[in-house]
């Protein structure tokens, strides 16, 4: 076999594992999203108060109103369910203009498991987390 045959194969391989990869992310995505529209019509039918959701700087230092209601999904606050059901991230870099005006995050797609490949300990179930703020939410 050529260096030429060799090296187009294994770009062929490359990019089949690539393409293997978000193909199986987006259907991990697509299953929390669904999961996160269940809890939220749920969480609306039981009357879960929601609250104002803050993101909090990078280690720690200072938080920032946003415009958003919901749920804190971690105890650490670091991510959080809108109202309308969307997932967010809510930690940043805050600036100081950031702290005294606030900010508005981007929503992101969720995951299955909330802090996966952190520390021991650190990550948790979506379906967990969910479970913690609203007992038997999947029956209701």
């Amino acid at each position: 076999m050529r260096d030429d045959e060799w090296a187009g194969r294994r770009a062929e391989a490359v990019r089949v594992q690539a393409e293997r990869l978000q193909a199986r992310q987006d259907a991990e995505h697509e299953r929390a999203e669904a999961m996160l529209r269940q809890f939220t019509a749920a969480a609306r039918t039981a009357g879960l108060p929601a609250e104002a959701l803050l993101v909090r700087g990078y280690g720690g230092r200072g938080t920032a109103r946003t415009p958003l209601r919901g749920w804190y999904l971690r105890m650490d606050r670091s991510a959080g369910l809108s109202t309308d059901g969307d997932f967010y991230v809510l930690t940043a870099p805050l600036g100081l203009l950031d702290r005294v005006r606030g900010l508005r995050p981007e929503p992101s797609r969720p995951p299955l498991t909330l802090g996966a490949g952190g520390k021991d300990g650190e990550s948790v179930p979506l379906a967990d987390a969910l479970e913690r703020l609203l007992p038997g939410w999947q029956t209701r």
